[in-house]
């Protein structure tokens, strides 16, 4: 669900000036999406959502600048390239071991990218359990995690 309720945000703000969350909310709402003002918010966080000047001196949510995603894409990647140890799976769950400290930073990674055959992760200090809605779809999840590190 977040990972289509973030394609229409994203094609709202392409398509609409949104000035505040609650326009962002209520656009969602006629679109048959019951969302909180926090879920919005989160929702901007996470697309990186920036507010830029309109003509008349107002300010609209706009997307972030391309190099702006992929510098944040390169840090992932390094981030994965240096925190994964291993991974292994059983089932419909994958897990993901990474060096102490770092499975929260990975999770977040996992959680926020637009898989949608991803039901989400819960992360210790080390180690990520990877939820996927199948388990004909784990080594597609495996695969892409790998293809984040390279």
């Amino acid at each position: 669900m977040k990972a289509r309720r973030h394609t229409m945000i994203i094609d709202i703000i392409r398509n609409k000036k949104i000035e505040t969350q609650e326009d962002l909310a209520e656009e969602l709402r006629k679109l048959g999406v019951d969302v909180t003002q926090a879920t919005v918010s989160r929702d901007i966080k996470e697309l990186s959502l920036i507010k830029i000047p309109t003509e008349d001196g107002r300010y609209h949510y706009s997307l972030p600048p391309e190099d702006a995603w992929v510098s944040s894409m390169e840090r992932a990647k390094r981030l994965f390239r240096d925190s994964l140890v291993s991974i292994d799976h059983s089932e419909n769950i994958i897990v993901v071991k990474t060096l102490t400290g770092n499975a929260h930073a990975v999770a977040d990674i996992i959680d926020n990218m637009p898989w949608p055959e991803l039901v989400g992760t819960v992360a210790g200090d080390d180690t990520i359990l990877v939820i996927v809605r199948g388990k004909e779809k784990v080594k597609e999840i495996i695969d892409k995690i790998n293809g984040i590190k390279r």
